[in-house]
This record gives C-alpha cells, structure tokens and sequence, in this order.
C-alpha cells in the first residue's frame, strides 16, 4: 500500500508539473540576442570618421574625416593649422568595462604647426548603434610605442619617452602605462620608469620584415627576419641565413651595423632581389626605435635622404 501510495503521488505531481508548462503561452518567446553587429567593436573605417574629446590644446571635440582633422590656422592667414590624425592602421580591441562588449582603442596624434606631435591613447564603443569616444588618454611628446594591449580589465602600454637629458627627437627612457575605464575617464597611477634605451630590449624576439619604407609594405614571401643577441643582428634574408655585429651610438637609439656574412645558398628571382635589397639597407642602419608597437630601423639612402624599415614582433605576448 505504501508503495503504491507513492506512486500515486509521483503520478500526481507529474500531472502538476506538465499541468504547469501548459500554462505558459506558446507565443511568448525567448528575449532576441542582440545583433552582433550591435555589440562588434568599431571598425578601422568607422574610428576614421569618429568624433574624439580631449585632444590638443583646447581644439574641442574634433570629427575625422578618413582618419584627419584640420582647424583654422592659429594666426589669421597663417600657413600652419592644428592636425589631429588616427596614427596608421593601429587597432587594438578588448572589454576595458567588464560589460561584455569589446571596446577597440586607437592612437591620435595632435600638431599645432610646430615640430612637437603629441599622441594619445582614444578608447571608442559602438553604444545604441552610434560610435563613441569613451575615453582619451595623453601619452606626451613624440611617444614612442612599443606595445598597447588590453588585458584582465586594463590598458597597458609600453615606450619610449624623452628622459632626462634627452632631446625629444631621441628618447631614450622606457616606460610603462596602466589605465583603467571608470566613468568616462582611464585612471593611471602614471607611467613607470623601466630603464634605458638600448639594443638589449631586443633581446630574445624575433621579428619579421613588414615595410621596406614607412608607406612601402614588404611582401610576405619570403619572409625576412630579424633577431638580435650578444651584439650581432641574426635572421633570414629571403633566402640565405645571414649574421653581423652591431654597436650602440653615443645617443639614445643610434646604432651602427658591420660587415655583414651570409650562408651560400644560390638564390634567384624575388628572393634574390628582396636580399640584395635588405642586406644593402640593414648595412646602412643609423637609428632604431619603435612606431605603433613595431621595431623601425632607419637607414640611409644612396641619395642621402633617409628611409625606416618597419618589422612586426613574431610571436606577440597576448
């Protein structure tokens, strides 16, 4: 009897269990996903049309037109104006606000005609199907970046800023930044001091050929690369392996590249030529230092005007 009791008293409650599902509508549907393309970061294109706050010297909110703004000339008739640009083709993305949605960042310079370029660091959001400018960040004059990043919540980037007894052009002091987004505004205790300049920073990365010039991409294939240690710069150069000793100048970020030797191996068409066309730059390398997390070496031409050949870091630390 007992048993069968509670037999009776399961089936009765399955009874009220599918008696309950019943009473909720079959019209009532599940809340839609949002759209991807209403959470998706902005797109380069979209963030070289945006409009961007705290830029400059009081210019106000300035709207880009592919990637470039231009004021009124400072003095009436002037040839100088102020120029705030989206810096390359630099793009990072990541939630900086722990809401779920990724947030992309970029870098915007400012020059007011004269020789100093300030950079900054713009964090952009696509909310309510418009684009935005949550958040900017000044980094200083002539900032050089090594790598930016988003990570665990927060901003970092690292660079080269002018240090004591550094001329702006030449800044040899590295530094490390760490923001995070709250309300509007990327709070940072400020930047932190990690040493000086020198060829050792480069020590055990490898890097791969990515422009022959700042506005010349290199090809893909074959590949060129570049590794330095214990004073000699190692890689491949399209086709052979090749190996030279390189020296620091009396400035921050001058260097010097010796006789440069090379494996045998017979090469012939586009490896041939992208080569003979490396060796010839590297041997004439005068400074390095970075440009939008990319390692740039400059070199000289055989018409005395200077070139700077971009490499992109192989194995990125994520």
């Amino acid at each position: 009897m007992k048993l069968r009791g509670c037999i009776s008293k399961l089936a009765l409650l399955a009874v009220i269990s599918v008696g309950c599902t019943k009473t909720i509508p079959d019209s009532v549907a599940k809340p839609a996903p949002i759209p991807a393309i209403q959470t998706a970061p902005p797109t380069l294109d979209e963030m070289k049309s945006a409009t961007y706050a705290g830029v400059g010297e009081g210019p106000g909110p300035v709207t880009l037109q592919n990637g470039r703004w231009s004021g009124p000339p400072s003095v009436a008739d002037g040839a100088s104006r102020p120029i705030v640009e989206l810096a390359g083709d630099f793009r990072v993305v990541g939630d900086l606000n722990a809401d779920g949605i990724d947030e992309a960042v970029a870098v915007l310079t400012y020059n007011s005609g004269g020789s100093g370029t300030l950079s900054y660091l713009a964090v952009v959001s696509r909310r309510d199907g418009a684009i935005r400018n949550l958040a900017t960040t000044a980094l200083g004059d002539r900032v050089q970046l090594r790598s930016v990043r988003i990570q665990g919540g927060k901003l970092l980037a690292s660079g080269l800023r002018a240090g004591s007894g550094d001329a702006l052009c030449c800044p040899g002091e590295l530094v490390q930044w760490e923001w995070t987004l709250r309300d509007g505004t990327l709070n940072t205790p400020g930047a932190v001091r990690t040493g000086r300049l020198s060829l050792a920073v480069l020590t055990g990365s490898e890097w791969t050929l990515r422009a022959w010039n700042i506005n010349e991409p290199a090809g893909v294939d074959p590949a060129v690369t570049l590794a330095y240690d214990a004073g000699r710069f190692t890689g491949s150069s399209g086709c052979n392996r090749y190996t030279g000793g390189v020296t620091e100048g009396t400035t921050a970020g001058e260097l010097s590249v010796g006789l440069l030797a090379g494996t045998r191996m017979a090469c012939q068409g586009v490896a041939s030529s992208v080569e003979s066309r490396f060796m010839e730059q590297l041997t004439g390398a005068k400074t390095y230092g970075f440009m939008l997390g990319r390692l740039a070496i400059s070199y000289m031409k055989a018409d005395g005007s200077r070139g700077t050949m971009l490499f992109d870091l192989k194995n990125p630390a994520r």
